[in-house]
Order: structure tokens, then sequence, then C-alpha cells
């Protein structure tokens, strides 16, 4: 009888043992998930877009950016929600509002327009952060600004034009005077100049960024005037790209990604802005708790631009343009904008 009670309680010394042991592992198995993200839930944002996901401009190129950061992570760990042609403003302050409601943890307002939207909204949602560009003014500590220096590319694209034009005529296709457009194209002026001071660069404005019918007759009101080297930002710029295509000897120099596919014999470079650079970025700030309150420049000397050529340049003009390419990275070559 003793004996029997001496086993029962080794028995049950054990089992307590045995349960001790998988609790401890267990333990140490949910720090180890934790530790590696395995269990956190999936970052959330959200894509406020004046035009929609494949302009073939400027929102395709943010689009792009997040996929591609979405593949890298995984859909799972990446949920993207998107709203498209809110260039209104109240359609798109409701679109936000509702998004950082919903806990969204990254919301994209993809143009300089909403910069006064995130400043009214952010104060009510301060787990949020919001993000738009381009700019660099960030007046709430949850707000990040990302402001591609586009006359960086612009003077290269330039560079090439004043080079190249066999007309010295070369015109360039604006939305508005004001913001990325500006600094697009003085750099690319200041890009012609450099290399070719008799040149005559022709800018016209359209007054819109989504006027592909202006930018279209904007472009073919050049070409008869005699440019043979077309340029110009923003999502109209598909329109004016089209009708640079109608005519055999033209070409286009495009900006925000590479327009190629449009008009393969037409689109000879184009600045592309690696814009899932940026958005890894914001991700990585959240991560430490740094939720917004800075710019993020897009510069070749960070690696944010790109330069890509899509038909053979003259051996000199491509020397020419990897030289100062070289230099604008390095800031031995400033390209100021006033």
């Amino acid at each position: 009888m003793f004996e029997r009670n001496v086993s029962g309680k080794n028995a049950s010394e054990k089992n307590v043992s045995r349960g001790k042991w998988k609790s401890v592992v267990l333990a140490f198995l949910l720090v180890c998930l934790l530790g590696t993200g395995a269990w956190s839930a999936p970052i959330k944002i959200a894509f406020v877009v004046p035009s929609t996901r494949d302009d073939m401009a400027w929102s395709q190129a943010m689009y792009e950016g997040i996929v591609a950061v979405q593949k890298k992570l995984g859909e799972a760990n990446l949920e993207l929600s998107i709203s498209e042609r809110l260039g209104n403003p109240v359609d798109a302050a409701a679109a936000i509002r509702q998004y950082a409601s919903q806990g969204y943890d990254i919301i994209i307002a993809h143009g300089t327009q909403y910069q006064s939207l995130l400043n009214d909204i952010a104060p009510d949602f301060p787990e949020t952060s919001f993000a738009y560009g381009t700019g660099y003014a960030t007046n709430h500590p949850n707000i990040f600004a990302y402001d591609p220096q586009a006359q960086e590319g612009a003077y290269l694209g330039g560079m090439i034009a004043g080079l190249m034009t066999k007309s010295g005529v070369i015109g360039l296709v604006g939305p508005v005077e004001a913001g990325d457009a500006i600094k697009y194209n003085k750099g690319f002026e200041m890009g012609v100049k450099a290399v070719n001071d008799k040149a005559v660069v022709r800018t016209a404005y359209t007054g819109s960024f989504n006027d592909l019918v202006g930018a279209g007759d904007i472009a073919k009101t050049a070409i008869k005037g005699g440019a043979d080297f077309l340029s110009g930002s923003s999502q109209q710029s598909v329109g004016a790209v089209k009708a640079a295509a109608e005519t055999e000897g033209v070409y286009w120099i495009a900006t925000d990604l590479n327009m190629k596919d449009i008009a393969p014999k037409t689109v000879l470079a184009a600045q592309v802005y690696r814009f899932e650079i940026v958005v890894q970025e914001m991700i990585d700030s959240r991560e430490k708790g740094v939720l917004g309150g800075r710019a993020i420049p897009l510069t070749f000397g960070n690696g944010y631009i790109e330069m890509q050529v899509n038909l053979p340049l003259p051996p000199d003009v491509a020397e020419k343009v990897e030289k100062a390419k070289a230099d604008i990275a390095s800031g031995a070559l400033k390209i100021e904008i006033d």
C-alpha cells in the first residue's frame, strides 16, 4: 500500500514536471515567433490618387512601388486598398478619413494637392502615418513628405535633347506652372542650354494634370513648329507621347516611370522614381516608432532616381550624360532651381 502511494506520487510529479516543460517550450516558441514578426498583424496601406493606378505616369509609378514592396514582404503581410480618380478635395478627404478610421497604418495621398488635407486630418489620427508628394513640408509628426528632385533627371534629359536635336527646337508640355512641373521643366531647359545654347525651348501648360487631349494638342503644335524632341510631366503626358509617336523622327524624354511601352520607337529615355524604396523606408520608420515628421528626398545621390535609356545614344552623348549623372550624384554638379 505504501509502495503504491509512493508510486502514484512519483507519477504525479512526473506529470507536473512534463506540464511545466511544455509551458516553457510553448513560451519560448511564442517569443521566437513574435520576435520574427510571424504572428504580427499585416501592415495596412491605403493609396489615394487623383488619376488611376495604370495611368502610365505619376500614379502608376507609386502603385508599382507599393506592389513591389508587397511582393517582397508577401501579400499576407501587406494589405493594400486603393481609391482612384479622387482629384476632388472633398471626396479625397472623405476617403482619407475613412481609411484612418478603419485603422490603416499608412495612407499615401499621392499628390501635392493633398498636402492641406493631410494637415487637417493628421492630428485627429496620431497613430496613423500619412504621406504625400511632391513636397517637403511635414507640419505634423505623423506626416511623411517625399520629394523627387525632378530637375536632376530632367537636366540629363535636356542634355540628350540639346545634343541630339536636328531642328534646334524642343517642346515642353506642362500640366500646371507649379511644384514638381516647374522643377522638371526648369531642370530640362538648363540641361538643353548647358550643351546647346542656340536651341529654342518652347514651354506650354494645359492647366491640368489630367488633360490628355490638351497635352496632345500642345505636342502637335510644337511638332508643327519644328520640335523634334519633346518632354513633360504628370499623367497627361501620355496624350503628348501618343501625339509624338505619330511623327517619325520625333522623340520623347519621359519622367516618373519609363513610358516605352506606349511608344517604343519614340520614348528615347526616362527618369524613373524608385518609389518602392520610399515605401519601404516609411514602413521601416514606423517599426522604429517614427510615424512621420520628415521629408524623404529622391535623388541620384541616394539611388532613389534612375535614368533609363531605351534607344542607343551616340557614344559622345552617352559619355557626356553619364559624366553629368555621376557629378550630380556626387554633388559636384548641383541643379538648383530658383
